[in-house]
C-alpha cells in the first residue's frame, strides 16, 4: 500500500459543526505552518460555513511588525496554498473578511511580561469581535517552548476557563526527544492544564488519504474480512515528499528528519493499518487501538 503525503484536503465540503466564537492565538505565527497550514485550514473551514462570525486570529510573533504588515503579508501569500484561483473573487472576499479578524502581537515568548501585555491585547479583541472569552492557543513553535509557552500562559491566567468559557492549548508533535522527554513534558502540561485542555494533534491525519484509510478498512464489505495477516504479504508506507528544508532550517537542527516524520507521521499510519476494529469512532476507542499497536 502507498500513501501520498502530497494529496491535501481540498474538499470544501468539510464535515462538522460551526466552532464557538473565540480567539486563536497563533504562536510563532510568522513561521511556515502558519503560512503553510494554519491559514489555508481557516480558509477551507470559512468556505464549509464552520467559522463563527464572532472570530479572531492573532499571531505571537518576535518580528517587529503591525498588523496591518501582518495582514498584508499574510494576503499576499495566500493565493500560493489555497484551493482556488489567485486573485478570484472569492479568494479576495474572504481576504476581506478575515483581514478586519486578523492581529498582530509582537512578543518574546521567554518573556512574562509580554503575556501580561498579550491578555489586555485579549480582552481588547474579545470586546470588539465578541469572542465570549474562549480562547484557542496554538504553539506552532520548536518544541522545546512548548512547556514555557504553557506555564507563561497559566501564570498570566490566559488557560482559566469557567462554566461560560473555555481555553485550549494545541501542541503539534514531536512531543519530547525520546520517552523520559514525552513524559516530562506531558507532566508538565498537566501540573498547568486540564487534560480536557489539551490537544496533541499530527497534522498527517488530516489529510485526505489518511481519514480514508478506516472507511476503507472498516466500512468496506470486500476488503475488511481479507485485510489480515491470512491475506496481506507486506505493507509499504511511501512518504512521496517534494518539499525539501525551505526555512525550516531550525526546527530540523533542533528535531531532526527521523524525528518529524518517522516516530510520529508514519507510525500514526501504521497504526491506521494495523489497528483492530474500535468498539466505535469516538476519539478515546480510537486512541486505545492505536496505542494497542
Amino acid at each position: 500500500m502507498t500513501l501520498d503525503s502530497t494529496q491535501e484536503n481540498t474538499n470544501s465540503q468539510i464535515m462538522g459543526s460551526p466552532v464557538d466564537p473565540c480567539i486563536m492565538v497563533i504562536f510563532g505565527a510568522s513561521g511556515d505552518l502558519t503560512m503553510r497550514k494554519l491559514i489555508p485550514a481557516l480558509y477551507n473551514l470559512t468556505a464549509a460555513k464552520l467559522l463563527p462570525e464572532e472570530f479572531a486570529v492573532v499571531g505571537f510573533a518576535r518580528r517587529n511588525l503591525t498588523t496591518e504588515q501582518f495582514r498584508e503579508q499574510l494576503s499576499g501569500d495566500l493565493c500560493q496554498f489555497v484551493s482556488c484561483e489567485p486573485n478570484s473573487r472569492e479568494l479576495q472576499d474572504w481576504i476581506d473578511w478575515f483581514s478586519p479578524r486578523l492581529y498582530y502581537f509582537q512578543g518574546d515568548l521567554d518573556d512574562p511580561s509580554s503575556y501580561q501585555n498579550l491578555q489586555a491585547e485579549l480582552n481588547q479583541i474579545d470586546r470588539k469581535q465578541n469572542t465570549q472569552g474562549n480562547c484557542l492557543y496554538y504553539l506552532a513553535t520548536p518544541p522545546s517552548f512548548f512547556g514555557k509557552i504553557t506555564r507563561h500562559l497559566s501564570k498570566a491566567k490566559l488557560t482559566k476557563q469557567d462554566k461560560q468559557t473555555w481555553k485550549r492549548v494545541i501542541i503539534e508533535k514531536p512531543f519530547g526527544r525520546d520517552l523520559d522527554s514525552a513524559r516530562s513534558l506531558n507532566k508538565e502540561l498537566r501540573e498547568y492544564l486540564d487534560e480536557s485542555q489539551i490537544y496533541r494533534i499530527d497534522h498527517y491525519l488530516g489529510k485526505e488519504t489518511v481519514q480514508n484509510i478506516l472507511i476503507f478498512r472498516f466500512a468496506n464489505g470486500i476488503f475488511e474480512p481479507i485485510w489480515n495477516r491470512r491475506y496481506v504479504d507486506h505493507v509499504q508506507i511511501t512518504v512521496s515528499e517534494e518539499l525539501g528544508v525551505e526555512h525550516r532550517a531550525n526546527y530540523y537542527e533542533e528535531a531532526g528528519a527521523l524525528r518529524d516524520m518517522i516516530s510520529n507521521h508514519l507510525l500514526q499510519l501504521l497504526t491506521y493499518v494495523a489497528m483492530e476494529p474500535p468498539n466505535s469512532f469516538d476519539a478515546e476507542a480510537v486512541r486505545n487501538e492505536k496505542a494497542k499497536v
